[in-house]
């Protein structure tokens, strides 16, 4: 402050001087009395105002100018935050919940548009779903009923090629599944790689399968038909590859007869690969937001 006041002081002492200066100066010869003009010292002195309205001058513009940029730094700001709660709000608030149920499990999903045509989706099936593909399943000559805990996250997408109801499904799932069998004796007796056990020496066989890989790829088609503007229907076919089985199988008796028997229908079990393609069969109903 006190450079700038000093400054003023300055041209304005040296504006006054410009201004003396600037008197026309009288000269009386013998012949005829001549005015003249001290040009070259207003001359000299023309730049000074400039200088002090220059010093005047960038109190104002520059204030003009750093409220404008201010304002453009606030307006960025505001940018940028709006940004930001877009995608928190899109991330908080997906485009559609679902229900289902199917070979996977009764299970529920999200899913987040990316545009008209692709969806990612996010989702969980499991529980005890043998009922749900019949509780049973035959090995060769030998019929198992089933229990089963289900869990089987899984994230993919869903694409509608042709922008209508027919839809195309591909994504990874995480299986950790727990399958428990228990082998049915017919006319009292167990067939197994074509031997038959007494079901009286074997006594009762029971085990359990489970899945090699840790995660399983899957594609599946299926129908998304709109009821109304929010609520919708679907169906689902497809397969998740969930990898070759180990099957461990005990029999409640003791005897070489009974210990051959779990043996064998360990190797059948895992021979078989018992849904090594894991069918994936499910229907469910969808709430747009």
């Amino acid at each position: 402050m006190k450079f700038i006041k000093l400054t003023a002081i300055s041209a304005a002492v040296m504006a006054s001087t410009a201004a003396f200066a600037a008197e026309p100066v009288i000269v009386v010869d013998d012949a005829d009395a001549m005015v003249y003009e001290a040009e070259p010292v207003a001359v000299a002195y023309e730049a000074e105002p400039v200088a002090v309205a220059y010093e005047a001058e960038p109190t104002n513009t520059n204030t003009g100018i750093v409220g404008k940029t201010t304002g453009a730094v606030r307006n960025t700001t505001g940018a940028i935050f709006g940004g930001t709660k877009t995608l928190f709000q899109t991330a908080i608030n997906p485009a559609s919940v679902s229900a289902e149920a199917g070979t996977l499990g009764y299970g529920a999903s999200v899913g987040y548009s990316l545009n008209e045509k692709t969806e990612l989706q996010a989702g969980w099936a499991g529980g005890d779903a043998a009922d749900l593909f019949g509780g049973d399943f035959d090995a060769d000559d030998v019929n198992y009923e089933v229990d089963s805990d289900f869990s089987n996250p899984y994230l993919g997408v869903q694409l509608r090629p042709a922008s209508n109801w027919f839809t195309v499904g591909a994504g990874i799932i995480v299986p950790d599944n727990d399958i428990d069998v228990r082998a049915n004796a017919e006319d009292g007796s167990y067939k197994i790689d074509n031997v038959t056990y007494s079901s009286a020496d074997v006594g009762t066989l029971e085990g359990t399968i489970e899945h090699r890989n840790k995660l399983a790829p899957y594609a599946t088609i299926g129908f998304r038909p709109n009821i109304t503007n929010n609520f919708g229907v679907f169906g689902e076919l497809g397969a998740a590859y969930m990898g070759k089985t180990d099957a461990t199988v005990t029999a409640s008796g003791t005897s070489a007869t009974a210990i051959a028997a779990a043996e064998a229908a360990e190797d059948e079990l895992e021979d078989k690969d018992w849904l090594e393609w894991m069918p994936i069969v499910k229907v469910g109903a969808t709430y747009r937001f």
